[in-house]
Parts: structure tokens; C-alpha cells; sequence
């Protein structure tokens, strides 16, 4: 255990933290959105399920559905990985989310092989409890207490995982957790995202493109943290949590054991962005992937990502199209056509029927934003 191992964060099952799991994608073939919001829509086409049933699937025409799909899905929120997960195929991030089931016994391996990774790495430096919660503001209050004990340990230089951050972008609210972030022996401020393989060769361009954007969403976030543009105000409005309501007795305990005297969610709302504001805490500097084996745990090396902000404000701006209902959503283009060969919604897909116009919505064939 590192000399910061007395350090205690709540467990990824007791933050209820999704982004946490889902920072974690599978290898290229296996590049699918897993998880998925359930919701009501109309059927226009089926897919066969595992069990042999027919699963149907939704009609986009705007006349028969003009709500978002924020609205859609019952979202409050979206996590970096799902922007993260257009960027790979917006098309078929939609289908992943219109059809909820079961993960295949295979891409499950997968992932606990990842998340077992990620967890050994985390154990490094921080010790874990699992603490129960009553409410959704207790959810986002160990989120906060969380934040809290790291705060102070990466001012004093130390390295901290699995670091929280959120922020308003382009009207919506965006969250993510950030495998890591340290200081280098120059003292620039260094934010890691670990990245496994199933095997041992380092991703194609197209996946390395998508894991790029995603580090460099997180760095525009947490950069806006700690420069005091992210406020109490708009977190409240967008999760609609209730700052005056009492903390759970088990959350309450442990933030008391934590040195901090609290009741309520918006006492410890107010102690974050005190501890944001006051930390003196820089921008990111340097954003690293590394790429690791599964079965051996070994690097398979490693890439400095140039930060390009212009560049990513324009794709979270056509991202984000999509989520509040300004457009429809967007397959690949032609010269990316080689993914659907190992996408599961290949044969209903609306967009590769259509040669790269949806088929059911009369609209222009215009070039994807990359």
C-alpha cells in the first residue's frame, strides 16, 4: 500500500458513479454501448434477441416522437463515455440505448477483467469502504466526500484515482471520473487513463481517436472546476437534488469520521466548491493513455494526447446536437463503413440502409463532424 493508502474512498457501488464503469471500453470489436436507459418508444423494426423473440425498435420520424433524447431516456445527465461512444458510432451508441439486455458472457469477462485492473490500481493509493445509501442525494454526497479526501492529497502532491468531476457543456450536464491524475518530477499537473487490451497489440487509429477525445473531455471539464466555472446552481438544476435534505445515517457517519461536520447534501455541496476555489489546484497539463494487456498486466505503451480545444468544442457541440433533439442521429461515414462489419445492429441499422442517410427521415446526406 502507498504512503496515501490511509486515505478512505466509498466503493464504485456505493457512489453509484456510472461513468466509472463505463470509463472502461472494450476492445475495437467489442466497441458497443452496453449499458442502456430504458424507455417507451414506438415500434418500427425487430431484432432478434438472445432468447428468439423479437425485440422492437423505435421510430424516429419527429411527427410520431418530438421529444429529446434526453427527454427520451429519462436523462439528467450524460456521462463523458457516452459522448465518448459517438465518437466510435453515434448510430449505433442509439441502438445501445433503445435495446437494453444482458451483456454476452464474453464482453462480461471483459469488462470485470478491466474493472479488476482498474480496482488494483485504485487499491494502490486509496483504501475502499462500502458504505449503504438511502436516496439519490446521498449517491452524489459520496461523490463529494470523495472529492473532499482527494482534494487535499493531490495539492500536497500526491497522486489520487477515480477522481469525480462534472460541469455544465452546451446546456447539459456531463460527468465522468478520471482514472488518475499526479504530478510529474517537472510539476506539471499529468491526468492517465488506463486503457486494457483482450490482446496484446495497441488499438487501430479509429479507437485511439475515440480514447483521445474522451481525456481531453475530461481535462475541459475538470479544467473549469478548478477555475470556479462550474456552479452549485446548475448541478442542482440539471439533478434536481434536494441540497436541504438530510444525509443517511451511513453517509452522515462516515463524513463525520471524516473530519466533517455536515447534515446535509448542501453542506457538503458548499465544502466542495470552497475546497475547488481555495485549492489552488492548476489545469491539467499533460493527458496520457496507457494501454495495458489483460492477461499479463503489462504496457503496451503509452501516448501523449495534444489538447486541441477549439477542435473539441466543435465535436461536443454535434454531439450534443443529438442528445436535445436539434438533429437526428448520424451513422459513419463511407470510409469508416468497415465498423459495421462487427456491429451486433448491422442488419437493421437505418443509416447503413440508407447509404449514410437515415431511411425513414427525409434529410440531407451531409458530412459527419469528426
Amino acid at each position: 500500500m502507498a504512503e496515501t493508502g490511509e486515505e478512505e474512498t466509498v466503493s464504485a457501488e456505493a457512489s453509484g458513479f456510472s461513468d466509472m464503469s463505463d470509463s472502461e471500453f472494450l476492445d475495437l470489436e467489442d466497441s458497443q454501448e452496453l449499458s442502456a436507459s430504458l424507455s417507451k418508444p414506438s415500434p418500427a423494426s425487430e431484432l432478434p434477441g438472445k432468447d428468439g423473440k423479437l425485440i422492437s425498435l423505435p421510430k424516429w420520424e419527429r411527427g410520431l416522437d418530438a421529444s429529446s433524447p434526453m427527454e427520451r431516456f429519462h436523462l439528467k445527465y450524460l456521462c463523458v463515455t457516452d459522448l465518448s461512444t459517438q465518437n466510435w458510432c453515434e448510430q449505433q451508441m442509439v441502438y445501445g440505448k433503445e435495446l437494453p439486455g444482458s451483456v454476452a458472457p464474453e464482453k462480461a469477462a471483459v469488462l470485470d477483467t478491466g474493472a479488476s485492473i482498474h480496482l488494483a490500481r485504485e487499491l494502490e493509493v486509496h483504501d475502499l469502504v462500502t458504505i449503504p445509501i438511502t436516496s439519490k442525494e446521498d449517491t452524489w454526497a459520496v461523490k463529494f466526500l470523495n472529492m473532499l479526501s482527494m482534494i487535499p492529497t493531490l495539492q500536497s502532491g500526491g497522486h489520487i484515482r477515480e477522481f469525480p468531476v462534472f460541469g455544465e457543456v452546451e446546456g447539459v450536464l456531463l460527468v465522468g471520473v478520471i482514472d488518475e491524475l499526479h504530478y510529474t518530477a517537472k510539476g506539471e499537473l499529468e491526468l492517465v487513463e488506463l486503457k486494457t487490451r483482450r490482446g496484446p497489440v495497441l488499438p487501430l487509429e479509429a479507437q485511439k481517436k475515440k480514447d483521445r477525445f474522451q481525456v481531453s473531455l475530461y481535462k475541459y471539464i475538470f479544467d473549469a472546476m478548478v477555475q470556479g466555472k462550474v456552479t452549485a446552481a446548475s448541478l442542482l438544476h440539471h439533478t434536481k437534488l434536494h441540497p436541504e435534505k438530510p444525509l443517511g445515517p451511513s453517509v452522515l457517519k462516515h463524513a463525520q469520521q471524516g473530519g466533517f461536520s455536515v447534515t446535509s447534501l448542501g453542506d457538503l455541496m458548499d465544502l466542495v466548491f470552497l475546497s475547488l476555489t481555495l485549492s489552488d489546484l492548476p489545469v491539467i497539463d499533460i493527458l496520457k493513455i496507457e494501454y495495458i494487456h489483460q492477461e499479463t498486466a503489462a504496457l503496451l505503451g503509452s501516448e501523449i494526447v495534444s489538447f486541441e480545444e477549439r477542435e473539441l468544442r466543435n465535436k461536443v457541440q454535434h454531439y450534443m446536437g443529438y442528445w436535445v433533439g436539434r438533429r437526428e442521429p448520424q451513422g459513419v461515414d463511407v470510409e469508416e463503413a468497415w465498423k459495421c462489419r462487427t456491429c451486433s445492429y448491422a442488419d437493421i441499422c437505418e443509416w447503413r440502409k440508407g447509404g449514410g442517410v437515415r431511411s425513414s427521415v427525409p434529410v440531407p446526406q451531409t458530412k459527419r463532424a469528426t
